[in-house]
């Protein structure tokens, strides 16, 4: 960066409202960030993502051009097919499971999960019976012809 050349009291002060408006910037774009919880969830997950216009061997935290979700699966799938379907198999059957659910991993990613979760999203509503309302009779108080007038 260029350091600027500050010759008298005008160009210094004209530095100084440069210097606070950038810095006025600076401020609201960190509030924006931090505004609403979604706000401070998609900054948080951004830094575990990877930028599509670098090389994908060292973007991002996880590196490897990885998401969060693909991560966790690599680890999560395995373990849960294991303690579930290959609950009673062999140490060689599991190692299989292993290896061949860690690859199957890589197609897990944000936006398969997100699809996924659209269409039950889209789903679910319609097979959830309608409530049908019940008219409750009108009641106009002790009915002629009774015993108690």
């Amino acid at each position: 960066m260029m350091e600027p050349v500050i010759n008298n009291i005008s160009d210094l002060r004209a530095e100084i409202e440069l210097l606070r408006a950038s810095k006025h910037v600076q401020e609201e774009a960190i509030k924006s960030h931090f505004s609403t919880p979604a706000a401070i969830f998609h900054t948080v997950t951004s830094w575990f993502k990877s930028s599509p216009s670098t090389d994908k061997s060292s973007t991002g935290i996880l590196g490897g051009g990885q998401d969060m979700v693909s991560l966790i699966s690599r680890f999560v799938l395995p373990f849960v097919l294991n303690k579930t379907l290959f609950r009673g198999s062999n140490f060689i059957i599991k190692a299989i499971v292993g290896l061949v659910s860690q690859q199957a991993s890589g197609f897990i990613n944000e936006k398969s999960v997100a699809s996924v979760w659209g269409n039950l999203k889209s789903v679910i509503p319609n097979l959830m019976p309608k409530k049908k309302v019940k008219k409750t009779p009108v009641d106009y108080g002790i009915p002629p012809y009774s015993e108690s007038y």
